[in-house]
């Protein structure tokens, strides 16, 4: 889907002028590029976080003249999608991560008594 599809879709959605759906596209995609630019987050639960993230200076290759070339340091955006949005494009992984999740805890609640038994054993020493 590219822009003009978008702006199709939120029209014909919500009985729109094609040049509205424009503006509030833009209105949206703006208002998250301003605030990623300043260094703010932009969160939509459900859908993802859209930040700026720093990347070092690092040592790179030019294959054509067979040299390594220093690229500098720079800011980028990062967009990481939120859980929603993971488990709308793979539900099977996102049953995966579940299943994983709900069998940790059963696992740590059973390694945090043996613990405590040993901290007693360890003041009988001394």
């Amino acid at each position: 889907m590219n822009r003009i599809e978008l702006v199709e879709k939120i029209a014909t959605t919500h009985n729109l002028s094609k040049a509205e759906a424009a503006r509030i596209l833009e209105t949206v995609t703006g208002s998250i590029v301003a605030a990623v630019k300043k260094g703010d987050p932009v969160q939509l639960i459900g859908f993802g976080t859209f930040k700026q993230v720093a990347r070092a200076a690092r040592t790179g290759f030019n294959p054509q003249a067979g040299a390594a070339i220093k690229i500098a340091a720079q800011k980028v955006p990062k967009f990481v999608p939120g859980a929603a949005f993971k488990a709308a494009v793979d539900p099977k992984a996102a049953k995966r991560k579940a299943d994983k999740a709900a069998a940790k805890p059963v696992a740590k609640k059973a390694a945090a008594p043996a613990k405590k038994a040993a901290a007693p054993a360890k003041k009988a020493r001394k």
